[in-house]
């Protein structure tokens, strides 16, 4: 690594002497708030989500913020962001230890030092760094860094840092930002636009159906190849595609190791259980989908083998596949779980005696239960979803939410309530403070 030609590079991107041209975005109010509140002691400051979701515009509206309000000297703050193509020759710790070091001889700051290193995980051994500046026996920084992995804080980093650390996931927009960044109301026309697009802040500045589709198609590449098959080192870039693509078009369904390997035979090809369970893994690590588990409500369980898979973004089926967007059903499912973990829930499937309800929802002491329809048009579709709830016997919360425009009375406590207000209601919460 040429020293002196990163150091420039940073100088770009650093207040030290001017103020940098780069684009501070939208603030987000639920992640602005929660790291603001973090600033001031020596815990590391972890941000994980899927590439595009935002975590570069936080880190640099912190860094601003941190000038503006903390008044923290402009030479004792220090960015970098490994995705830029001039820091491409920053491969090891080494480098980024030897980078921070120059910095430091030339801008000589005082004081603490604010490090915020943005996509950590593309140096080697990285942790070597972080562990060794957060604990520093006499200087005293205070580190923040991004990954686009959930693994960024596993094994030896976490057991060196042993909880001196606060992690932070980012999702795409939800519908309340999507709402309030296009200036428009909650309704259902809204709505719909919401559901049939995407919800990555950068979607919103394509203009043309055919630019977002490149814009799909290279995001899904460099996931699958940068953050699952070069990091995990895996050969079978194809298997991987195809496995990637076999859970767009099975959202909401149930969905095995076996049963995706079936699938994979009826088609003539290889597929062993081993790499299948091993790639559904690495997806989930790298944020892409997520995985709801059954429970069992009779013995109170999780249940093993079948599971349903969430799309991070629904981009990824609305611009590869423009026809599944006439599966509303999925789609739908896909908002209201990727909403409940936005909003705090752990969420799974219930699975009672011959019958299903499609969430099972705890946050702390909290507890609901949500069953998910498209359109409830006759009265064997109210039993089937209505039904499903009743034979829950408890008094926890139970709503049905659909598209309908006419809403049912309440059935023995249970509520039905339109989808894109359910939704809306439950990403408005985490934003009340803007």
């Amino acid at each position: 690594m040429d020293l002196i030609k990163a150091y420039e590079s940073l100088k770009t991107v650093n207040y030290w002497f001017r103020k940098p041209k780069f684009n501070l975005g939208y603030e987000r109010a639920q992640y602005s708030k929660s790291l603001w509140q973090s600033v001031g002691n020596r815990l590391v400051k972890v941000l994980v989500g899927q590439r595009r979701s935002g975590k570069s515009f936080l880190l640099r509206q912190l860094v601003h913020k941190l000038i503006a309000e903390k008044k923290v000297n402009k030479k004792n703050i220090f960015y970098l962001n490994k995705e830029m193509f001039e820091f491409e020759k920053l491969q090891y710790a080494s480098d980024l230890n030897d980078l921070i070091d120059y910095y430091q001889k030339q801008i000589r700051p005082k004081g603490k030092i604010y490090i915020f290193i943005d996509e950590v995980q593309d140096i080697k051994d990285w942790e070597k760094i972080v562990v060794s500046l957060a604990q520093h026996p006499i200087l005293e920084y205070e580190l923040f860094i991004t990954g686009s992995n959930s693994q960024l804080l596993s094994g030896e980093l976490a057991s060196l840092l042993s909880g001196r650390y606060l992690l932070t996931q980012l999702y795409p927009f939800s519908y309340y930002e999507y709402l309030d960044y296009q200036k428009l109301s909650n309704t259902k026309e809204n709505f719909i636009k919401y559901i049939t697009t995407s919800a990555l802040p950068e979607i919103f500045n394509l203009r043309t159906e055919e630019t977002k589709g490149h814009y799909f198609q290279a995001l899904m590449s460099t996931i699958l190849l940068k953050d699952i098959m070069y990091r995990n080192k895996i050969r079978d870039y194809i298997l991987l595609q195809d496995i990637f693509l076999y859970l767009l078009h099975n959202v909401g369904n149930l969905v095995s190791v076996s049963s995706i390997i079936k699938y994979f035979k009826s088609k003539n090809r290889k597929a062993d259980y081993t790499t299948v369970s091993q790639y559904l893994t690495y997806m989930q690590h790298a944020f892409i989908v997520s995985e709801a588990s059954r429970y069992s409500f009779k013995t109170k369980e999780l249940l093993s083998g079948e599971r349903k898979y969430f799309i991070s973004d629904l981009g990824f089926r609305n611009y590869l596949f423009p026809s599944l967007q006439k599966d509303f059903g999925s789609i739908l499912e896909n908002i209201v779980y990727t909403h409940l973990r936005i909003a705090g829930y752990e969420v799974k499937v219930g699975i009672g005696s011959h019958y299903e309800v499609d969430f099972v929802a705890q946050k702390n002491n909290s507890k609901q239960y949500v069953q998910v329809s498209y359109v409830m048009p006759t009265l064997k579709t109210q039993e089937r979803e209505f039904g499903a709830l009743l034979k829950i016997k408890d008094n926890l919360p139970k709503t049905v939410v659909s598209m309908d425009d006419l809403l049912l009375p309440n059935d023995e406590g249970i509520k039905h309530d339109h989808v894109w207000d359910f939704v809306y209601e439950l990403s408005r919460e985490n934003n009340l403070t803007k």
